[in-house]
Parts: C-alpha cells; structure tokens; sequence
C-alpha cells in the first residue's frame, strides 16, 4: 500500500507555515523535510498518530539544506542511526560539516537562531546519499525521480512520484498556503539565481506533475497556472528591487531603507489579495525583508544586468552551480 501523508509541524505554533510528508510503499518509510528541531515535538506526535515511530523510518528526502526545511535532520538521526539522508552533493558537505551553514543563517537571525530553528548538528558522512539530479529513489514499490531544481538555492532538488504525478518541490514554487490562490516568492541569500530558477520550473513542468507538495505548505492542484503566478510575481520583484537599488533618492536610501520601503511595497499587494491574518501568515513564513536581500545580492552579483534573460525562461534544463 502507498501513502503520501501531509504533516503540519506547527512551527512555532503556527499551523500551515512548515509541511513534512511521510511516504509509505510496501513497509519502506520516508519523511520528506522534516522541518526544524523546533518542532519535533510535534512531528513526533504526529507520526504516531499515523502509528510511526521515528525508529520506524528508513531515510529522509531533503529538498534542500535550509534549517526550516532540514533543521531536524541530525537530531532525528540520534534516534535513528539507520537513516539515510537523501541530499544535493552541494549540500552534502555542509551536513557533514554545518559551521558555514550555520554561520550563514546567524548573519540573518542573529540571537533568534535557538528559539527559530533550535539545535543543528553534523550528519554523519557515512548516512548521507548524494544527488545530483536524474538519479532514480526507491521506496518499496514507488520510484521517485530526481530533478536538480536551483533557482531558490543551489542545493535544491525536486521529487516527482512518476506513478502518481506528484511534484514535491520544496521551495521552488514559493509560497502558496494550501486553500487560497496567492502565491509568494520566497528570495533569502546567499544564492537566489533568476535563470535558473525559471529553468527549474520548466523542467518541473516538463514532467507533466497532476500536483505540487509545497513545504510551505501542502498541495496545489494547478502546477501551470501556480508557476505561472510564481513567474510573474517573481520577475515584478526582481525589476522593482533593481530599479530601486539604481537611484540614489537621499542620504539615508540605505539597504535597510530599501528593504523596508520593499516590504512595505510587496506588503500592499497582498493585502490586495489576503486578508489581514493570512497576510501576517504568508509574511511570517516568508520574510519580505530577507527577499529583497536574496535578489539585491543577484543584482550586485550580476551587475544588475537587463531582466530580459530570467523573465523570458528556460527550455528544461537547469545547469550546476556551486553552493555560496
């Protein structure tokens, strides 16, 4: 029997902000992102209210390295030293050793780091299987092709269930709360790349996908029409912040001054679209502020070149790139 099982971690106590997934085929057991160690807790009451223990688990299919989406993923191996941990060879070496990891996302949380993520130690070398996109995951009877999917980060891979058509895409589609249409790029540095983020998409959609599983959060039943919202608003961005980052209006038109007038910018559309509260949910997953900082560094680092490449898309294939 195949289950594909949606897990709410609560993160921080806030429903639909952070998805894991158990996967079952034929007694096999996997958990896709298992989220932060902050909410373990509740990942584990969860599991076994679908009678799974962590112990039970056989790996973990990581969609990419960020805490949110990774956090939990040594703390489970201690309960668990079976588990093979399924990951980007770009992300790989930061597993094993996370001290750049971890000195990369202090930059942006600074003392919030314990109470957001909690504790996130090395993963043995030895439990790590390494991707690099077109490999092929078996689970019991269900095959999980691998699509290498940069765009939000360079160690971000995609999960597509051929049988089922399931796309489990991390954080390549944004985000889209499960139960409304609006859907919101989500940009922190270090290595947000505009051109091959448009690839990954293509290349998601060259699969056919009947649906997409969003970390954040839970399944969206349009994969053409989500993507091309996410492109949109995408590309919109990226034009709004490299024309801002262009002029030079006062003595005080900082970095924070920018972010801030952005996120005030962005803020005004989704209160278009939201209401209040499912605004304030939208923003707390996604950080305004660290978006404008994720596509200010694209900007510096591609001399704030024409947009005409990244809006215009790809043809299917995303090339490598090394991890920032």
């Amino acid at each position: 029997m195949n289950k594909t099982e949606l897990i709410d971690v609560e993160y921080l106590g806030h429903p639909q902000a952070i998805a894991s997934c158990l996967l079952e085929s034929d007694g096999q057991l996997a958990l896709l992102d298992p989220g932060p160690t902050t909410s373990l807790a509740v990942l584990r009451a969860k599991l076994r209210g679908h009678g799974v223990g962590i112990k039970d688990l056989h790996a973990l299919l990581l969609t990419h390295i960020h805490l949110d989406h990774a956090g939990a993923a040594s703390t489970l191996l201690r309960e668990n030293p079976r588990l093979r941990v399924y990951v980007h060879e770009s992300g790989a070496k930061h597993l094993v050793d996370p001290s750049k990891l971890m000195a990369s996302a202090t930059r942006l949380y600074g003392g919030a780091m314990d109470r957001l993520f909690g504790e996130f130690l090395p993963v043995p070398a030895e439990n790590i299987e390494i991707l690099r996109g077109g490999e092929e995951i078996r689970l019991g009877s269900r095959r999980f092709a691998v699509l290498y999917t940069p765009g939000h980060a360079s160690h971000h891979v995609t999960y597509f269930d051929e049988a089922a058509g399931h796309a489990f895409v991390g954080d390549t589609s944004g985000i889209r709360i499960q139960g409304h249409s609006f859907v919101l790029p989500v940009t922190p540095p270090p290595d947000i790349d505009l051109e091959h983020w448009h690839q990954s998409m293509d290349l998601i959609l060259s699969r056919h996908p009947s649906r997409l599983f969003l970390t954040h959060f839970g399944w969206s039943e349009n994969p053409s029409e989500h993507f091309d919202e996410l492109r949109e608003r995408l590309s919109r961005w990226a034009a709004h912040i490299r024309d801002g980052m262009s002029v030079k209006l006062t003595e005080d038109d900082t970095d924070a001054h920018r972010a801030k007038n952005f996120s005030a910018w962005a803020a005004e559309e989704l209160g278009r679209h939201l209401t209040t509260e499912q605004s304030r949910r939208y923003v707390s997953t996604g950080g305004l502020g660290l978006s404008w900082l994720g596509l200010a560094r694209y900007w510096r680092k591609h001399g704030q070149a024409s947009l005409s490449s990244p809006i215009a898309g790809g043809t299917g294939g995303a090339t490598n790139t090394a991890a920032k």
